[in-house]
């Protein structure tokens, strides 16, 4: 994957992260019973908060101190 690229995909990653974020204070704020849904959505939202750090590692070189 190119650089450009991972840059395209890492805005899109982070803009879907703060949609799950909205997401999921909607539910809790509704007072949603559903917790499954909920954990799920927390779930997912790891999962890509992960990718975007793996794309933002690749991106931003190691700086030896």
């Amino acid at each position: 994957m190119i650089e450009q690229e991972m840059r395209k995909r890492l805005e899109v990653m982070r803009i879907e992260h703060r949609d799950l974020d909205a997401a999921i204070d909607a539910l809790d704020a509704a007072g949603s019973t559903d917790q499954l849904q909920i954990a799920r959505l927390k779930k997912r939202k790891l999962r890509l908060r992960d990718q975007i750090s793996q794309i933002e590692d690749r991106l931003i070189p190691d700086i030896i101190a």
